[in-house]
């Protein structure tokens, strides 16, 4: 009568049945206890209750059918103990009360079944110690005791257990190495101690290893680095140590490796790259350091790598962006530098990009627009600059977007406000300014907004997302919405709404009227300003302000532009609290350092006096340990600082680098101290 809809109680005249031997009601909606009369039933000899909705503890009257051979009790809602008569049961098989509620300790009448080869207790109640008489199931294949609050470590008389194919509980003993047949070991969610077996894979058939959840202390166990035969390995949340680079091998069958939430160290090993099956690497929240290996590149079937939360440097291998199937990408909290790849925009299928709290700079590249699958993008607490590009309006899918605390400048651009999908949108800390665009208004997803600790002025858009004063405080001059108690908006600052055909046409006309006017004026205006700006430098010591050491300025400052390109993040090789420094290949053939200064935010020129004071002390400075002014400029557009290109980059960058940071040796080292010291005394800097 198994799997049909059968409901109520088990009716306790069935058990006046005597010659019974088989009563299956699986599958159905059964509610009630399980009749104590049920010991009547001497005959039975498979028993199937499972998946029902009965309640109550089990009767110790079960201890009578020692005639059973299959006994199924999961999946309901069984409470208490385990009875001691199921000790009673010599010729049981196969025992199955996994998924109830039963509390208590196993007792250790179970070790009395030794005719038993399938035994699970998983997901219950279950406390205490694993009873040592349990290593008397010689027989047993598989056993599940997982998803309990078992404690302690596992008797060694479990090593006995030498016919196991399947195992899941907890702390494993020396003797373990005597299961060499052993495919699956599921240690996960337990409160587990120890330290794990050195010898869980000297048969090289373990294929499944979970340890997940538990507080297992000591390193890796040494068989696991050349076992081969693994397919998965989850060992997250416990305290495990060890060196990464010296713990793990290759693995041709490798397909899911998870190590977040322990102690590990050193650095990553490339060998990860050689386990071309992989598809998850997650090793979060460790104490990894060192570079992140390009060989990670040519793990090509990987499709969430979770590095985040270690002490990880360098930059982000542009080799991440050609991992065709990777979807998830997280390299948050750690001290990465450089700027962002412009090969990830090419990771089509990725979902979600986290690469927030680190030291990363230059402007943030386009191609990210390309990523039109992605639904969540943080790029927060780096050091980012320029504006927000306005390709991110193509990433209509994005539901998260935090750029908050960088040096972005510029206007928030109006697709932003098309991402329909959003959710959460953080700008905060930045030097945005300017009016938020009037199509946040129609933002309707957002739930959660905060653009505080910027400069921006105008109307709040009209949506709840805004109405906390913590969302938009600390800004130059923003105007009420109806959420808020801001000062009204005036009309003049109102959105504009529809307007007849007519009007809209007269706009457009007087629009690019005054635009023409407006062009003939500034060009009138710039030519006198011009005119003045040459009469006013004459007599001066540098005669011409594009004309230096006996370059054409105005020649220079065009090659400038063209080796950069126009200061493209794709030349950005640094970025510091005063300007951007970007690499120049000129079309003469030399190779200098252009630092272009950050725009003020109200966009005016610094003094030019002021200006040609600083150029005039940097210009008579020659000393070794100073890199070498070769040029500058400053005009309407850019004002920059051309120096000496050293091709190693900072004593930063060295020091952070272990390769180079070795060949620095501490005479080097203590001469650069020096020279430094040297330099302070005679420039009194």
């Amino acid at each position: 009568m198994g799997i049909n809809n059968l409901i109520g109680p088990i009716p306790s005249s069935i058990c006046n049945l005597r010659h019974l031997t088989t009563l299956i009601l699986h599958t159905n909606s059964l509610i009630g206890p399980i009749p104590h009369s049920i010991g009547n039933l001497r005959n039975l000899t498979t028993l199937h209750l499972y998946m029902n909705k009965l309640s109550g503890s089990i009767p110790q009257e079960i201890g009578l059918l020692r005639s059973l051979n299959d006994l199924g009790l999961s999946y309901n809602n069984l409470i208490g103990p385990i009875p001691h008569s199921i000790g009673n049961l010599r010729i049981l098989t196969r025992l199955y009360l996994d998924m109830n509620k039963l509390s208590s300790s196993i007792p250790q009448e179970i070790g009395l079944l030794r005719s038993l080869n399938y035994l699970s207790l998983s997901n219950n109640n279950l406390i205490s110690l694993i009873p040592s008489s349990i290593g008397n199931l010689s027989n047993l294949t598989t056993l599940f005791l997982n998803d309990n609050k078992l404690s302690g470590s596992i008797p060694q008389e479990i090593g006995l257990l030498t016919s196991l194919n399947f195992l899941e509980f907890g702390a494993l003993p020396l003797e373990m190495n005597n299961i060499t047949h052993l495919k699956s070991l599921q240690l996960y969610e337990n409160n587990f101690i120890g330290q794990l077996s050195n010898g869980i894979c000297l048969g090289r058939a373990l294929e499944n290893f979970t340890a997940t959840g538990n507080h297992f202390i000591g390193p890796i166990p040494k068989s696991l680095k050349n076992c081969t035969s693994l397919f998965r390995v989850r060992l997250e949340r416990n305290q495990l140590t060890g060196d990464m680079a010296e713990s793990f091998g290759v693995y041709p069958n490798l397909n899911f490796v998870g190590l977040s939430g322990n102690n590990f160290y050193g650095e990553l090993s490339e060998k990860w790259g050689q386990c071309h099956m992989l598809t998850h690497l997650n090793i979060s929240n460790n104490n990894i350091s060192g570079a992140i290996p390009s060989q990670l590149g040519k793990a090509i079937q990987l499709q969430q790598l979770d590095l985040s939360s270690n002490h990880l440097s360098g930059k982000i291998p542009k080799e991440l962006g050609v991992l065709p199937l990777l979807f998830k990408l997280l390299l948050a909290n750690n001290n990465l530098s450089g700027s962002i790849p412009l090969k990830l925009g090419k990771l089509a299928d990725l979902q979600t990009l986290d690469l927030a709290s680190n030291n990363l700079s230059c402007p943030i590249p386009k191609q990210i627009g390309n990523l039109w699958k992605l639904s969540s993008l943080n790029l927060s607490e780096n050091i980012f600059v320029d504006s927000i590009w306005d390709e991110i309006g193509k990433i209509h899918h994005l539901d998260s977007l935090d750029l908050s605390q960088n040096m972005l400048t510029g206007e928030i651009p109006p697709l932003l406000g098309e991402l329909q999908h959003l959710e959460t949108l953080n700008l905060s800390h930045n030097g945005l300014f300017g009016t938020i665009p009037h199509t946040f208004d129609d933002l309707i997803s957002l739930i959660v907004a905060d653009i505080s600790y910027n400069q921006l002025e105008g109307p709040l858009p009209n949506i709840k997302a805004f109405a906390p004063f913590e969302a938009f405080k600390d800004n130059k001059d923003l105007c009420g919405n109806n959420f808020t108690h801001l000062k009204p908006c005036s009309a003049s600052l109102k959105k504009p709404r529809k307007f007849s055909v007519l009007i809209i046409i007269l706009l457009v006309v007087s629009t690019l009227f005054l635009l023409f006017a407006f062009i003939i004026g500034s060009y009138f205006l710039f030519q006198k300003w011009r005119k003045r700006k040459t009469m006013s430098l004459e007599g001066n010591d540098v005669k011409d302000l594009f004309t230096i050491w006996g370059h054409d300025g105005k020649l220079l400052y065009k090659h400038i532009i063209q080796g950069t390109p126009n200061f493209s993040s794709k030349h950005c090789i640094g970025t510091g609290g005063y300007g951007t420094v970007y690499k120049a290949e000129l079309p003469t053939g030399p190779v200098v350092a252009v630092k272009k200064l950050h725009s003020p935010e109200d966009g005016d020129i610094a003094d030019l006096k002021a200006f040609k004071s600083e150029i005039h002390a940097l210009t008579q400075i020659r000393h070794r340990n100073i890199v070498k002014l070769n040029g500058f400029c400053s005009s309407a557009e850019n004002s920059f600082l051309i120096y000496e290109f050293l091709e190693k980059g900072s004593l930063r960058n060295i020091l952070t680098n272990n390769e180079e940071a070795e060949k620095l040796d501490w005479n080097m080292r203590l001469n650069t101290v020096k020279g430094v010291q040297q330099c302070s005394v005679r420039f009194r800097i």
